[in-house]
């Protein structure tokens, strides 16, 4: 087991969560689940705890009850190859939650998401800092990142 895991507590929507992820992601499992029992607090037999993989990081979600909720704060980082990648994620992961600037997205769940080609940080990284800025301010226009966009500010 990993030293640091992400512990994502949900209401009562951990399980539907992780069967989301695990289904978005290929390289992705459910690991092990534990169920409330008599001593509850969560109905007898509904999920306590899924312990489940994606790309090979590992995470625990908890459905902890109404006093949990995510914020910004916090967001889930997917590096990106290609704009299919990209495309992909960010359609399934926003269904039912919303959009955002900047890659950024909220699943249903209440979880942020950051949906980011790779070559943008390399782009933002450069020594080149007139074509960094140009990278950036693109990226500052757009919602779901364009790949092509940003390499066409980028190269300007």
């Amino acid at each position: 087991m990993q030293k640091i895991t992400t512990f994502l507590t949900f209401n009562d929507q951990a399980e539907e969560a992780v069967k989301l992820y695990t289904s978005v992601f290929r390289n992705s499992k459910i690991l092990s689940t534990t169920r409330y029992g008599d001593a509850g607090p969560g109905v007898k037999g509904s999920l306590m705890t899924a312990n489940f993989e994606l790309e090979g990081q590992e995470f625990v979600a908890l459905n902890g009850g109404p006093s949990f909720n995510f914020s910004q704060g916090i967001s889930l980082f997917v590096g990106c190859d290609t704009q299919q990648e990209v495309d992909a994620f960010w359609e399934k992961l926003s269904e039912g939650g919303s959009k955002g600037p900047c890659g950024w997205l909220t699943d249903r769940f209440g979880v942020s998401w950051q949906i980011v080609p790779r070559v943008l940080g390399e782009m933002l990284a450069s020594k080149d800092r007139a074509k960094a800025d140009r990278a950036m301010k693109a990226m500052l226009q757009m919602s779901k990142l364009d790949i092509a966009k940003l390499k066409q500010a980028y190269e300007q």
